[in-house]
């Protein structure tokens, strides 16, 4: 079966993944972190994606976009990948491929799924094991949404700002919403949605879509998401 095209759409936001080949480490040290968040940074403003959230694990990492341009995402993650596979081979004497192939992406519904996204987002290195609270992360956007520091690649989506009228209103309220989690089924749908490439949303967001696409949006059969997706 031919392999479906990537769905990108400009002005929706996107949930990337991006792993390492078999699972290995993509960062070494914090220096490695570091330089990606450069790459992103450089490589976001060039191609005008807004970056909404992230975090870089050991073997992979997350990001929450909006791509401005119908080719932005695309340009954005080959030229940070191929800028940071050159570095990494060269900071630690490798050669060879780093990622596990393309990246994997889906467009998300805003008003469904983007804070619950970015939630599941700050989320992971607590689901891993690395933390106890996001806040305690340093590698994700969440110290920026919790007031802790100023992070410069990161633009709050609009729905951000509707969690209150101050900055200290939006961060409590944010910080409420990480602290009380996802649902196992929200889980769920958020790693499958991007693993497989469909997108995630209610039926009206899903038909006015397709009008701005010639991709299929949805396997043909739906069902619920399988107990066996792998969290990540």
């Amino acid at each position: 079966m031919a392999r479906l095209p990537r769905l990108s759409v400009p002005g929706y936001p996107h949930h990337v993944i991006q792993r390492g080949n078999n699972r290995q480490a993509i960062f070494l040290a914090d220096a490695d972190r570091q330089r990606m968040l450069e790459f992103l940074e450089d490589h976001a403003r060039q191609h005008e994606v807004a970056v909404h959230a992230y975090v870089l694990m050991d073997n992979h990492f997350h990001l929450l976009l909006t791509p401005q341009t119908g080719d932005g995402l695309s340009r954005l993650m080959q030229a940070v990948g191929r800028r940071y596979v050159r570095y990494f081979n060269d900071s630690h004497g490798r050669s060879g491929t780093l990622w596990e192939g393309r990246y994997k992406s889906t467009l998300i519904e805003a008003e469904s799924h983007l804070l619950a996204c970015m939630a599941y987002i700050d989320l992971n290195p607590v689901r891993a094991g690395l933390v106890t609270m996001a806040r305690d992360y340093p590698w994700s956007s969440h110290a920026h949404y919790a007031g802790l520091r100023v992070d410069r690649m990161v633009t709050p989506h609009p729905l951000y700002w509707e969690l209150g009228n101050t900055p200290f209103a939006r961060e409590a309220a944010y910080a409420r919403l990480v602290q009380e989690g996802l649902s196992q089924q929200q889980q769920l749908a958020l790693t499958e949605s991007a693993l497989r490439g469909w997108a995630l949303g209610g039926p009206e967001f899903m038909a006015a879509l397709q009008t701005k696409t010639e991709r299929r949006l949805s396997k043909s059969h739906p069902g619920r998401p399988s107990s066996k997706a792998s969290l990540v």
